[in-house]
């Protein structure tokens, strides 16, 4: 009796996860990181908020891809991977990106 409630239950989990990847993994676009102070740098940070560790600072001009984004108190962060190290992914605020 378990298994017949829980197969059918656990299917359905698994189909909205494994729908729901393709959407994920889909790009915004790619941008490039502008309006910095002359000399300052955009910090790349580990999650979506000013208390994530900081991964790398980012000049202007540095293109990247934007996977999504999502606002958290009154800032939109945007989950980034950098066009030229793809392997390295963070978030960034929005307001420092400028499509291309």
């Amino acid at each position: 009796m378990r298994s017949a409630i829980f197969l059918p239950v656990a299917a359905f989990f698994l189909g909205a996860f494994v729908q729901a990847e393709p959407a994920a993994a889909a790009s915004l676009g790619r941008y490039e990181v502008f309006g910095v102070e002359d000399g300052g740098m955009l910090k790349l940070r580990a999650g979506p908020g000013t208390g994530f560790n900081v991964i790398v600072g980012l000049p202007n001009g540095t293109a990247l891809r934007v996977h999504s984004c999502e606002q958290t108190g009154g800032t939109r962060w945007c989950r980034v991977s950098l066009q030229r190290a793809r392997g390295l992914k963070g978030y960034v605020s929005w307001a420092y990106l400028r499509k291309v």
